[in-house]
């Protein structure tokens, strides 16, 4: 199916060359990664007094191989603290992560439903959202919110 050539008002080529948008992107699904967690492990901790390896792979719909891995890249990175057999905690990094994370969502879900989308639809989108949202763009959301 040939593309559309139809262009959207006020769209403009990119002044980003395509290699650096493509490495930002790579860089971007790591940082996500790692926010869903350590957003997971705070979580978990608040509601159930720990994390364990089985509670995130069955929170974020991954096996349990996943979840060491990607635990070992959060400690490498400074954000968990991990033993084996035991529960897993956030340091003080992560926990700083966690919360950023936290408002970013909140902050995208309540955008999202002043807009009058639907609160399913609202925290699903924000999941998504949430993560590559700039500060820029939060702060216009912030503003926005508390206008209304």
């Amino acid at each position: 199916m040939p593309r559309s050539t139809h262009k959207l008002p006020g769209a403009t080529r990119p002044a980003v060359p395509p290699a650096e948008t493509f490495r930002r992107s790579r860089r971007d699904r790591a940082a996500e990664t790692a926010q869903d967690y350590v957003e997971a492990i705070a979580d978990l901790t608040a509601s159930q007094g720990e994390a364990r390896v089985v509670d995130l792979a069955r929170r974020l719909g991954v096996t349990h191989v996943t979840v060491n891995r990607t635990l070992a890249r959060l400690k490498r990175n400074g954000f968990v603290n991990t033993k084996p057999y035991r529960a897993i905690f956030l340091t003080d990094a992560g926990h700083t992560l966690a919360e950023e994370c936290k408002r970013r969502h909140e902050t995208v879900v309540a955008f999202l439903r002043s807009l009058g989308i639907s609160e399913k639809a609202a925290e699903m989108d924000a999941e998504g959202i949430e993560h590559h949202v700039s500060s820029e763009t939060l702060a216009v959301f912030e503003r926005r919110l508390r206008k209304s």
